[in-house]
C-alpha cells in the first residue's frame, strides 16, 4: 500500500512539472489574436461646426502688434478744478460769503492723434478743469492747452508741446468696423497706466436712452473701467476706431459692456474745432415720425422749408434706409452718419416710398436749433428778418419751452433771448452753452428777452 501512494505522488508531481514546463515554453506561441477590420462609416451632412473655426481664429488672432502700436500713444490725463464750497446757512441768511475754495482732482485717458502733440479725450474728463497735466507712457509730464470741446458728443481736444515727435494712432473709418470684430481698449483705469483689454464689437449705432437719443456709440465687451474714459478703441491693425466714453453699471465698475464714440465722429469734431473753433453740425432738414416703432429705418414726419431735404424731393412718409450706402435701421444710426458730415456736403439718401426704393442727393444744411438741457428749452438762430425787425446783431429764439419755471414767470415760446448774465448772445448755440454752464451751484442766471410784443423784459432764475 505504501508503494502505491509513493507511485501516485511521483506521478502527480511529474504531471505538474510537465504542465508547468509546457506553459513556460509554448504558452506565448499558442495565443492567436484576430483583428477584424471594420469599414469606416461616413455620413453626408450639411452641418458645419463653427466652434472649432471660432476657437482657431481666436487663437490665431495676434493682438501684440495692435497693443504695441497703441500703448505708447495713449496718455494719462490729470485735471485740476477749483471748486467753491458754500455754507448753506450763508445762503439762507443772505450773508455775502464767497465760500471756501478747494481743489478737485480727476483722472482719465487721452489719445495722441498727431506727432506734434494733439490729443483727443472726453469732454467729461477735463470739464471745468483749471489745469490739465498729461503723462506719457514713458512717465514724462506736460502741461496741456485746451483747444476746444464738444459737450454733446463728449469730445475735447488738447495740445502739448514736446521736444520730439510723439507716437500717435491713425484714424480708421469706423463705418467699416463690423459686429463681431476684435478690438482692444487701451487706457489708464484706476490710475493703472498702459492697460490693454480685448473684446469684440457687440453693436453699432447704439444709444443709451432709447431710439430718440442723439448717441451713436460703438458697443463692445472689452473691459473698460473708471479712468479708461478718453482712451483708445483700436482694431487689430492698431488703428483708432473709437474713443472709449461710457459704461453701463450699477456699481461704477465694468459689468459687461462699454461704449465708444466712433472715430468718424471724433475726427469730424476735431477738424471742426481746429478750423472753426466750434462744431459745424449738419442736418437734413427733416422732422422724425417715431409713431411706428416697428419700422426698420427712419420715417420722415415733415420737412423744413427751404432745406436740402425739401429741395431734393424727399417727402413726408418716406422711410430712410441708407445714407451713402450705409444701412440705417434706427434714428441713432442716422444721427451718427450726419454727425460725421459738414454743412454743404452732399449725401445720397435712399428711401422707401410707396413700396419702392429711390435715392435722392441731398445737400446738408447747418444746424440752427440747439438744446439747453439745464433749462429744458430748444433755441433757434434768428432769421435775417427777425434781426432787422428788432435791430439785433444776434440772439436766440425759444422755439420749444418745457421748463415749468419759465412758464411760471410767463416766458413763452417765441421769446428772443438777447443777453445772459449781461453778456450779449450771438446765436442759439452760444446761448445754450452759456445757460448750461451758468446754471450751477445755485448761482442766479439773469436773462434779458424780447417778448411777443417786442418789449424787453429781464428775469433772474436760480
Amino acid at each position: 500500500m505504501k508503494k502505491f501512494f509513493s507511485f501516485l505522488g511521483i506521478a502527480i508531481l511529474g504531471g505538474a512539472l510537465t504542465l508547468g514546463g509546457y506553459k513556460m515554453l509554448f504558452n506565448e506561441q499558442v495565443i492567436i489574436e484576430r483583428t477584424i477590420e471594420q469599414p469606416m462609416q461616413t455620413v453626408q451632412a450639411n452641418y458645419k461646426s463653427t466652434l472649432n473655426t471660432a476657437v482657431t481664429n481666436a487663437i490665431s488672432t495676434d493682438f501684440t502688434v495692435a497693443a504695441e502700436k497703441s500703448v505708447h500713444a495713449v496718455v494719462h490725463v490729470k485735471n485740476t478744478a477749483i471748486k467753491t464750497q458754500v455754507n448753506p446757512l450763508d445762503l439762507f441768511f443772505g450773508n455775502n460769503n464767497n465760500g471756501r475754495e478747494y481743489k478737485q482732482i480727476g483722472t482719465g485717458s487721452g489719445v495722441i492723434i498727431s506727432s506734434d502733440g494733439y490729443i483727443v479725450t472726453n469732454n467729461h474728463v477735463i470739464d471745468s478743469a483749471s489745469d490739465i497735466e498729461i503723462t506719457l507712457n514713458n512717465k514724462k509730464k506736460y502741461k496741456a492747452e485746451l483747444i476746444g470741446t464738444d459737450k454733446e458728443n463728449d469730445i475735447a481736444l488738447l495740445k502739448i508741446n514736446a521736444e520730439l515727435d510723439l507716437p500717435y494712432i491713425p484714424f480708421a473709418n469706423s463705418d467699416n468696423i463690423k459686429v463681431g470684430e476684435w478690438v482692444l481698449a487701451v487706457g489708464n483705469p484706476y490710475n493703472l497706466t498702459s492697460t490693454v483689454t480685448a473684446g469684440i464689437v457687440s453693436a453699432k449705432g447704439r444709444d443709451l436712452e432709447g431710439n430718440s437719443a442723439i448717441d451713436s456709440f460703438i458697443q463692445t465687451d472689452a473691459a473698460v473701467n473708471p479712468g479708461n474714459s478718453g482712451g483708445a478703441l483700436v482694431n487689430t491693425r492698431g488703428e483708432l476706431v473709437g474713443i472709449n466714453t461710457a459704461i453701463t453699471s450699477k456699481t461704477g465698475s465694468f459689468i459687461g459692456y462699454s461704449f465708444a464714440v466712433p472715430s468718424n465722429i471724433a475726427k469730424k469734431v476735431i477738424d471742426d474745432l481746429l478750423e472753426f473753433g466750434a462744431v459745424q453740425e449738419a442736418v437734413l432738414g427733416i422732422n422724425i415720425d417715431s409713431s411706428d416703432a416697428d419700422i426698420e429705418g427712419v420715417k420722415i414726419g415733415g420737412l423744413s422749408e427751404g432745406s436740402g431735404a425739401e429741395k431734393s424731393g424727399l417727402k413726408s412718409g418716406d422711410i430712410i434706409t441708407k445714407v451713402n450706402n450705409v444701412k440705417i435701421s434706427k434714428f441713432s444710426e442716422l444721427r451718427g452718419q450726419l454727425t460725421a458730415k459738414r454743412p454743404g456736403e452732399f449725401v445720397d439718401i435712399t428711401v422707401i416710398r410707396d413700396g419702392e426704393f429711390m435715392t435722392k442727393k441731398v445737400e446738408l444744411s447747418k444746424k440752427d436749433t440747439f438744446v439747453s438741457r439745464s433749462f429744458n428749452i430748444i433755441l433757434k438762430d434768428l432769421t435775417k428778418k427777425e434781426r432787422n425787425t428788432y435791430n439785433l446783431k444776434g440772439g436766440a429764439k425759444i422755439v420749444r419751452n418745457a421748463n415749468k419755471s419759465l412758464d411760471y414767470y410767463g416766458v413763452k415760446e417765441g421769446y428772443i433771448i438777447i443777453e445772459i448774465n449781461k453778456k450779449v448772445v450771438s446765436n442759439a448755440s452760444e446761448a445754450a452753452k452759456i445757460l448750461d454752464t451758468s446754471n450751477t451751484n445755485g448761482t442766479p442766471v439773469y436773462i434779458e428777452v424780447i417778448n411777443l410784443e417786442g418789449e424787453r423784459e429781464r428775469y433772474a432764475f436760480r
